[in-house]
């Protein structure tokens, strides 16, 4: 999960025409003179490294068991998710190294990618990031959706490929998972850990890791955008405007950017050109069946479940795929005594689906059945 920041609180999860401000030129992030002892950023390498505890357990419990290939990427999956093996949990703000992953047993889509990475090399495998640039994932807090990016782990095995993804039952995407080098990683690892400290209110500690993340991938836009946010908050307003300029540069579509962006106009009385971004980011947006989807959903929890309706269909029509477009459309649709195009809906999102989701919905169906609706 790649993590970025609005200027005032956490982002909520085609190159458009220039606005007419002049090229600021972006510098590095804003470094304070002293910082506390304790701030340590780690290296990539120290992000990578793979303790000796684990190293023992991967040789004598995945390795030696199995000759390379895939019946040694079958038995890796299983060791990391078996009780009797590193039985990994999924949080969703473990932005944690490989190391910290073996000692508290929690990973999130990011955290768990390094440790597949790092472990599928040591045991002779050709693993290597992926990222998946524009999606829409959620995690329980409260009921709040979240955008995210989305990063996951690809293993090659002779002429074949596969992905090892830990959060693929949480996660929407039209677009597949494209080939990333560990410079991305590293910086979205720095990027997130930066976004944590941000919203803990640590700016100074949170510039060190905006610039480690800078310095492995100069063209990561959300770390950018996360410079932006910290030189807000250090007071250097035209600094943050070159950040934000920078990243939109690198992405024409980020959302918090172009949030930032009009805030930051509408803040100086700039509202000319704060209403321009604004109306950038609509335009995405409204081209976005994500977005369109967390409309859905909001309307369903206000009871609105003529415009829940509404929403889900329009973001059926942008991408008929996504099986929960058509299970949110089944919903909607009993609440508004529609019990014949619930079932079809449902029936759809049985179609679309696989494994425990498909099984979920067959219950449902059959439910639905049983009640003669």
């Amino acid at each position: 999960m790649f993590t970025w920041l609005l200027a005032a609180a956490l982002a909520a999860s085609s190159p458009a025409t220039a606005v007419s401000a002049p090229p600021v030129a972006p510098g590095p992030p804003p470094m304070p003179e002293t910082l506390p002892a304790e701030v340590v950023v780690p290296s990539p390498e120290e992000v990578m490294a793979l303790p000796p505890g684990l190293l023992e357990a991967l040789r004598t419990q995945v390795i030696e068991r199995t000759p390379r290939g895939m019946g040694r990427l079958e038995r890796l999956v299983a060791f990391m998710h078996r009780p009797d093996g590193l039985d990994i949990r999924y949080r969703h703000d473990a932005d944690l190294t490989v190391a910290q992953v073996w000692e508290t047993r929690q990973a999130n889509c990011l955290s768990f990618t390094l440790l597949t990475i790092a472990m599928a090399r040591a045991a002779g495998l050709d693993a290597y990031g992926q990222e998946i640039a524009r999606t829409l994932s959620w995690y329980a807090e409260g009921d709040t959706l979240y955008f995210s990016n989305h990063v996951n782990a690809g293993v090659r095995i002779g002429p074949h490929e596969y992905t090892v993804d830990v959060g693929s039952d949480s996660v929407m995407t039209r677009d597949p998972p494209q080939r990333v080098d560990d410079s991305r990683l590293m910086a979205v690892y720095y990027s997130n850990r930066a976004a944590a400290l941000l919203s803990e209110g640590d700016n100074h500690t949170a510039g060190r890791f905006i610039e480690a993340a800078l310095t492995v991938d100069p063209g990561y836009p959300s770390a950018w955008n996360n410079a932006g946010v910290q030189r807000l908050r250090m007071g250097m307003p035209e600094a943050a405007e070159a950040a934000f300029r920078r990243a939109l540069e690198l992405d024409g579509s980020h959302d918090g950017t172009l949030m930032n962006l009009a805030a930051l106009y509408a803040s100086r009385g700039e509202h000319a050109r704060a209403g321009e971004y604004r109306r950038r980011l609509e335009r995405l947006r409204q081209r976005n069946p994500y977005h369109v989807f967390i409309q859905a959903v909001e309307a369903e929890r206000r009871d609105d479940y003529e415009a829940a309706a509404r929403h889900y269909r329009r973001a059926i029509s942008m991408h008929e795929a996504e099986h929960r477009f058509h299970f949110g459309l089944a919903r909607a649709l009993l609440h508004l005594g529609d019990a014949s195009g619930a079932g079809r809906a449902l029936s759809r999102a049985h179609d679309l689906s696989k494994g425990a989701m498909q099984a979920t919905y067959a219950a449902k169906l059959d439910l639905l059945r049983r009640k003669g609706l």
